[in-house]
Formats: structure tokens, sequence, C-alpha cells
């Protein structure tokens, strides 16, 4: 008897980039052990007033006490929506006038701007416009919901920094697909890429000039390691970009500075407040977000923007020092590979188009190790699980995808175990190459 058939939209779907390695590796029957640096699952306590509240979920002045937990309204708790304006706030931008609405994750974030600010495919509606590399969810997400994506492609030189096409080619790409909104990401994933503020204000300015939506990706804003100051949609103002108010979207999350990944708890703020109003009622299907996680994430809405910029230094303390060293080392051991420049977020690409023989396959690489590369240390043997790159770039037919000879590495384990991961990568790689013909 015949199955029912899927859709061609699951028929297509394959693991995103930044899960494949540890969905193979699982398949693996060895005592080999992974130091998985493929996605940013941040291992670092929460916030204390977050773990807090954690600890007394069934204390006596929780709301879950007696055992209930009830839905909160589709916007989310007040609370909730306060501590992202708080921290907002904490960064020395201003938060007046701003609407919050609690979401599942940044994801949910990610798929209402797309929902909201984009047609659907084959329309006079607009796509959405991607900066690549892009984080590959942006994609897949449009897919998901049936909107086209656009893409305008930066650069990594040799020195490790990427760099934007000049203003124009940006500009003639927008005139040409006119996108409903641009996606931008100042500290960035997947690049470590940070935005000063003179890329923004003009990134800025086109999406005035061309009436597009800026949406900006702030999951890991205050994690930048240079002399700048940090840099947020809620910075811009209308002396600079005149027009700006009221198309400012920004993606909040509980997830990377907060160190909360599994907590599911994000946020979409705009100025716009029908944007706001009709974000709200399409999540109206979706009921609302964790109760647990808003009440635990809701523990900031209290907390002194003295504090708060201490907690930022901290993290911004502890990834440096592991960003510097493993760049530092990677050069070290395999002379030529150009490693992105650690100035923001927790990841770095690694570009080996240098060192490789023709036709390296970043993806192969990845799958490679998850199933079969090992290098043999102290105790257990070892393999390095990463992401390959070609996934965060939206390439159009024949033309070479630069992300076939590079790698994102995330800074998610133990410094201990991600002072292990240049020299896991420098001898899979060798050993990879050794192999292939």
């Amino acid at each position: 008897m015949a199955q029912p058939e899927l859709s061609a939209h699951f028929k297509s779907r394959q693991p995103s980039a930044i899960r494949i390695a540890q969905i193979k590796f699982a398949e693996r029957q060895d005592d080999t052990e992974a130091i998985n640096v493929a996605i940013g699952n941040v291992s670092l306590p929460m916030h204390p007033a977050m773990v807090t509240r954690l600890r007394n979920l069934g204390g006596v002045d929780s709301p879950f006490r007696d055992g209930v937990v009830k839905y909160t309204a589709t916007k989310g708790l007040t609370e909730t929506n306060q501590a992202f304006l708080n921290i907002i706030a904490s960064s020395g931008f201003p938060s007046e006038g701003l609407y919050s609405q609690v979401t599942d994750g940044g994801s949910q974030a990610m798929e209402l701007v797309i929902v909201g600010a984009c047609g659907p495919a084959g329309s006079t509606e607009r796509p959405l416009l991607l900066i690549d590399a892009a984080y590959t969810n942006y994609k897949a997400f449009a897919d998901r919901v049936g909107r086209t994506t656009v893409s305008i492609c930066r650069s990594l030189q040799e020195n490790g920094k990427f760099s934007l096409p000049a203003l124009d080619e940006i500009a003639s790409v927008i005139h040409t697909h006119r996108p409903g909104a641009m996606i931008v990401i100042p500290y960035d994933n997947p690049t470590g890429h940070f935005y000063d503020w003179d890329s923004y204000h003009a990134l800025a300015r086109l999406c005035v000039e061309n009436n597009l939506w800026l949406v900006s990706d702030e999951a890991y804003r205050e994690l930048y390691y240079t002399e700048d100051q940090p840099v947020s949609v809620w910075g811009l103002n209308e002396m600079d970009v005149p027009g700006i108010t009221g198309r400012r979207i920004s993606i909040e999350t509980a997830s990377k500075v907060w160190n909360a990944c599994g907590l599911r708890i994000g946020g979409l703020v705009t100025d716009s407040q029908e944007f706001h109003q009709r974000a709200v009622a399409e999540s109206t299907a979706s009921l609302c977000s964790s109760h647990i996680g808003q009440y635990i994430f809701g523990a900031l809405a209290h907390e002194s923007h003295t504090d708060l910029q201490t907690w930022y230094r901290c993290q911004r303390s502890y990834y440096q020092d592991m960003l510097v060293s493993f760049t530092e080392r990677m050069r070290e051991l395999l002379p030529g590979v150009i490693v992105s420049s650690p100035d923001a977020s927790i990841y770095s690409v690694v570009d080996v188009r240098n060192l490789a023989k023709p036709g390296f396959d970043a993806h192969e690489f990845v799958l490679y190790c998850a199933r079969e590369g090992k290098v043999e240390g102290n105790g257990k043997p070892l393999t390095l699980l990463t992401a390959p790159m070609a996934g965060f770039y939206s390439m159009a037919a024949g033309v070479a995808n630069p992300g076939l000879t590079q790698m994102r590495v995330a800074y998610v384990e133990t410094p201990e175990r991600m002072a292990l991961v240049p020299d896991l990568f420098a001898a899979l790689f060798q050993q990879y190459e050794e192999h292939r013909p």
C-alpha cells in the first residue's frame, strides 16, 4: 500500500550546518570522544539572579509554589519584557517608546520578522536581505514560511577581516531585488565580524532610502573585543540617520550573553507600534512562551546597570582569552591558514583555502571527523565537531561558494577543552588531506 506523500518542503530538508556533525557523530560505534564546537551551546552558568530563581521554583515567593503552571499573555510577562528593556538600557541605549514581546527563543522572533516584513515567494512583495556569511537559520526559516532571500556577500581577507562590498554594490542589489528587510548581526554569527558605527550607519541609511525594515540580531550584544563602543539599532537616531524611527527591530535572546540556551526565551523589540501589535496577533496561535523560562529570565528586570555592566565585562574577558589563544595557535600550527579576526561574538571562521588540495569540501571534512577521524591522546581518542560554512552562504547558481573551504568554531567548551581544539583541528585536517586523492 502506498504511503502518504511528504510535502516538497519536507522532502528537501536536510539537517542544518550547525547540527549535522553532532547527528553523524551520534551514529558512531567506537569509543572516540568528541569536542563539539559546531553549535553555540553555551556551557556556562546563567546570571546569578536567574540561577537563584531556578533553584527556588518551589519556594514561597515563586508563582509555581503550588505546582500550577498556567499560560501567560501571548505578549509575555510584563516583568520579562521589562528585563529586555532594562538590558538594552544597561548598554547605554534609550529604551523609551520601545515595544517588547517575549518569544520562544530568538528563533521565533526571527520567524516573525520574516513573516511580518517579507512577502511570499512569487508575489510582488519583497524578499529578506542577508549579509553573507549569514546565520544559516534565517534561510531555513524563510524557506519554511515560503519567503525568499537575497544576499550580499562579504569577503574573508587574508588578514582575517571580513569586508563588506561597496555601498553602491549593496544599493544595486537592493534596487534589483526590492527586499522588505535587511538583517544585520552587529556582533556577528558566524564570522566574529564587529560592525563599527560607520558601517552600521551606512547600512541604516540604505534601509531608510529604500524603505526597508532594519532588523538587528543582537544575541551577542556586549560581546566585542575591540576598543570600540557597543553598537545597537537602538543607538541610531534621527540626527545620524534621518527617517530611521519606526523601522527598527531588534532580536533578543537569553541564550548567549546570559548563558541560557535551553531556557528558550527570546524577545522581539521594535519602535513600530503596528509591527508589535501584528506580531503579537500572529503569535496568539502559539499561545505563549514558557512561563517558567520567562520567570527565570525576568529576574534581570531588577538588576542595576552597574551589575549588568560587571557581568558583561566578565563575559568578554572569558571569551576574549580563548579567541586570541585559538587564533594564535591555529596560525602557528597551520601556516597559511586564515582565521577570522577575533573581534566579536563567540565564533571563529577557519579557512583552509591556501592549504587544502583542490576539491576540498568542508562538509565532507566535517563528516569525516564525525564518522571516523580521531586523534590518540591521554585516555580516549578524540575527534572534533565543527560546522561547515557553505550553508551560511546563499550563492547564485554557478558562483563558487567561499564556504567550501571554511569551518565555524564556537567557543562553548571549557577553556581546558578549547585549548585542545587547534591541535585537534590541525591533526584531523592533515589526516583527511592525506587520505583523499
